[in-house]
């Protein structure tokens, strides 16, 4: 029982993750896409920092439903503030400053649907805490953090969907039919794994183009030789057991053969190299967001959020990089461990 209990603890935090990357934006406090509000003066605070903020208006957007799960439109200008006051129809208001310079701003009150002061200030002006702290540009990494599980787990889950799809269809070919096919599968093969998968993805990403979707391509098209090699070698055990003779004695097809009597009894290792391939490609996402060829900014990444902010490991503030490192280092373990431990399982 107590081994069990870093198993359960992987499952446990990988199903958080997925519950946190769906409903990201009912947890987060920036509910805009890509939680990329800026506040260039509290740039750099510390975890667990507080300050009042004062939201202006700027857009009055009308929520639809697919705000609450992809993030709407900026709709206020967000200032943080020392103090608050009055003058005949404007708000006068106090900019935060580190340095106590003053820096006064003042608001029209038809900026606001409001032309009370109270009522402005309860409705507008609330005090914000800052979990994880705010980054370079002000934003709240609290925010950014968990918005960037959904990132980390979408290609992870897209990757080896598209890497176990190519993996089956040329494993299948080279392990059912063998011959010439399978030299030639083989060849492939040893191809794809003559070269290394960090310089293959890069390869196929500079040649597809930079963005979110190509990164699914990229590494779904690297990370399917285990797949390939794994499935090939299980089929052509399989395929020689009597169970298989009988069928084909029957007159049953070979897709049929191998979709319902081969696959579900080869599952088992299919789905351990993909718990293996899901965290590969959560990794290769955040080597390539470091190098500057993954995902791009805004969007939040484990693996760009380190490459803005490795830097400052140095510098006093080694948080911004060591929080997303933290997160990406325990989902890509508990990938691992699950899949570790039901491959000595099967063996």
């Amino acid at each position: 029982m107590v081994n069990n209990i870093p198993l359960r603890l992987s499952y446990l935090y990988i199903f958080l993750c997925f519950i946190v990357s769906v409903f990201v934006f009912f947890i987060v406090p920036d509910k805009t896409k890509n939680a990329n509000a800026m506040n260039l003066n509290i740039q750099s605070k510390k975890p667990g920092f507080e300050v009042n903020i004062l939201k202006v208006p700027i857009n009055y957007h009308n929520e639809n439903f697919s705000d609450l799960f992809f993030g709407s439109e900026k709709k206020f200008d967000e200032y943080a503030i020392s103090s608050i006051s009055s003058e005949g129809n404007q708000l006068v208001v106090n900019i935060y400053s580190d340095n106590n310079n003053q820096i006064v701003k003042n608001f029209d009150f038809d900026r606001f649907d409001e032309n009370n002061f109270d009522l402005i200030k309860s409705k507008y002006v609330s005090s914000k805490k800052f979990l994880f702290g705010t980054d370079i540009y002000g934003r709240d990494v609290f925010s950014r953090v968990l918005l960037g599980t959904r990132v980390s787990l979408s290609i992870g889950l897209m990757a080896v969907i598209i890497s176990t799809i190519i993996g089956l269809f040329f494993g299948v070919l080279g392990g059912y039919y063998g011959g010439k096919i399978d030299s030639f599968v083989v060849w492939l093969i040893n191809v794809f794994w003559s070269i290394p998968t960090l310089l293959l993805v890069i390869a196929i990403s500079l040649s597809i183009g930079k963005g979110f979707w190509q990164i699914y391509i990229a590494i779904g098209c690297s990370i399917w030789v285990e797949v390939a090699r794994l499935v090939r070698g299980k089929i052509k055990s399989e395929k020689e057991k009597d169970y298989i003779t009988a069928v084909k004695v029957l007159g049953i097809s070979d897709f049929r053969i191998v979709l319902k009597h081969i696959l579900p009894n080869i599952i088992g290792p299919i789905l351990i190299i993909s718990a293996t391939n899901f965290a590969s490609s959560i990794l290769l996402e955040s080597g390539l967001s470091f190098l500057g060829i993954g995902t791009q900014p805004p969007m939040p990444s484990w693996g760009y959020m380190i490459k803005e902010n490795y830097q400052y490991i140095l510098l006093g503030n080694a948080y911004l990089a060591l929080i997303p490192g933290f997160f990406l280092m325990i989902l890509v373990t508990s990938f691992i461990y699950i899949s570790n431990y039901y491959s000595e399982i099967i063996k």
